[in-house]
């Protein structure tokens, strides 16, 4: 058993803290060590809070001499995204715009990661409002997977997913609008789980219901499955500022150790649309027989949508567009002129893919909540018979920098999203997870893990059996 903190689990730091074999001290230190080492390979940071971090040490270490009360979490160190706000730290959301901004107040999930005695490191990369399947901003440039930093490490989470996989932290946090925790959790070799929509709050101000369209999801980010679920017993529950949240179960942890024999399977390698590269179905039709060993029956069906991936696509698309035509708006409110004076700060992609949309029609929002339907009704009729979908998190693995696919398995894919299965459950607010598969020429497939509406606890459970059948902890980048 490794005697590195950086290459332990959070629950071992946590339980070696509680027992007093690790130091908090030590254990941040450590980390921190590891972070100011190898960050430039991946560009996982934006900011490393180190008086914090110490600071924060500082206060765990008096807790236990004190003999006060611990947290599940005591000691251990954790990334939030650069999204979210951490009292006293700048939140930049990868924008020129905020370069200095600094956040005066803790986001719920992020004081409930202090209450339970986790200790913040620093805030990681993201693109320019987490908009993007890749990790890129004008602000401190582009994040790689640690397997190959050449190669993108996904997005919008992608300094949360390559900070993990590079063993600079053993926990993060990621947030998710149309796959932004799995897609890097598939590219960096880690367990990323979307949550059910609400089981963790988001406090969105000015406006609380804009993260109705497409649905926000904030969730944890992990080299392990328990290690997800101890963080997400911590982040989740009801909030009163939150018009969306919902409860949550007091112990996701016990599913990670709970046998999936009662467990039905439903896998669709491409969710009946998606093209997925041959090795990448190869590997995930190799990791998918380790349900069958663990018991779990595993029949072979694909969702009947009614649409295509194009459709599902534009779909997505324009209730983004509303999304981000309502951030610009916000922006305004602060001061700030995007569509104008302002405009010239923000990354090119951003300007194209937004400011240049036709802003959708009451019609056209109409319309996409009727495919936004059919493909919710399509997977309930699946979850009518069975527990689960896995399916490829996305189609390919990662590819270098400025070069998003065209074609996946010789069919023409639009190259922003066209490649990424992740879309159709932020549509619908089901619990879904990207877990570490197996490998392609040594960069890490994810396979995506679907629940039912608040089963996050089988999503877990048949996770965990994935990982014990099939682990990947030995697999990092030293």
């Amino acid at each position: 058993m490794t005697t590195d903190p950086t290459r332990m689990t959070a629950a071992a730091i946590a339980r070696g803290v509680r027992d007093r074999t690790l130091s908090p001290s030590e254990v941040v230190e450590a980390h921190l060590d590891r972070i100011h080492e190898r960050t430039d390979r991946t560009n996982a940071f934006v900011t490393v809070t180190d008086d914090l971090a110490r600071e924060m040490a500082a206060d765990a270490e008096r807790a236990l001499e004190d003999g006060a009360p611990i947290g599940p979490l005591h000691g251990v160190p954790v990334a939030v995204k650069d999204l979210d706000d951490v009292e006293g730290v700048r939140t930049t959301s990868g924008s020129l715009l905020f370069e200095e901004r600094i956040a005066d107040a803790d986001d719920p999930f992020v004081a409930r990661l202090r209450e339970a005695g986790a200790v913040v490191v620093g805030k990681t990369n993201t693109p320019e409002f987490g908009l993007g399947t890749t990790t890129d901003n004008r602000l401190v440039g582009s994040t790689g997977t640690p397997f190959d930093p050449s190669r993108v490490a996904g997005g919008s989470s992608g300094g949360s997913a390559a900070a993990l996989g590079d063993s600079l932290v053993p926990l993060a946090q990621g947030s998710d609008v149309g796959g932004s925790i799995r897609t890097p959790a598939s590219l960096c070799g880690v367990y990323g789980l979307k949550p059910s929509y609400g089981l963790v709050p988001d406090v969105e101000r000015p406006n609380a219901f804009v993260t109705h369209t497409p649905m926000f999801h904030k969730g944890p980010m992990a080299r392990t499955v328990e290690d997800a679920a101890l963080a997400l017993e911590v982040m989740a529950g009801t909030h009163p500022r939150d018009p969306f949240s919902v409860p949550g179960d007091d112990d996701y942890r016990s599913a990670v150790d709970r046998p999936v024999d009662d467990l039905d399977i439903a896998y669709s390698p491409g969710l009946g649309t998606y093209p997925v590269e041959p090795a990448v179905r190869e590997t995930l039709d190799d990791a998918v027989s380790a349900f069958e060993r663990a018991g779990a029956t595993v029949d072979e069906v694909d969702p009947e949508f009614g649409h295509d991936r194009t459709t599902i696509l534009d779909a997505y698309y324009t209730m983004a567009t509303v999304l981000w035509q309502s951030l610009l708006d916000d922006l305004e409110t602060q001061g700030l002129d995007p569509r104008g004076a302002d405009r010239d700060r923000l990354r090119p992609y951003f300007v194209d893919l937004v400011m240049d949309s036709e802003v959708p029609t009451a019609s056209d929002r109409r319309r996409v909540d009727r495919v936004r339907t059919d493909v919710f009704d399509g997977l309930q009729d699946v979850f009518a018979e069975y527990d689960l979908i896995a399916s490829a998190t996305l189609g390919t693995t990662a590819f270098p920098h400025g070069e998003e696919p065209t074609a996946i398995d010789g069919t023409e894919v639009e190259p922003f999203r066209g490649w990424v299965l992740t879309q159709p459950y932020n549509f619908t607010g089901h619990p879904a997870a990207s877990v570490p598969a197996g490998f392609v020429d040594g960069l890490p497939v994810g396979m995506q893990l679907a629940g039912r509406r608040l089963a996050d606890a089988d999503v877990l459970a048949a996770s965990a059996a994935l990982e014990r059948h099939r682990p990947w902890r030995d697999r990092y980048p030293v």
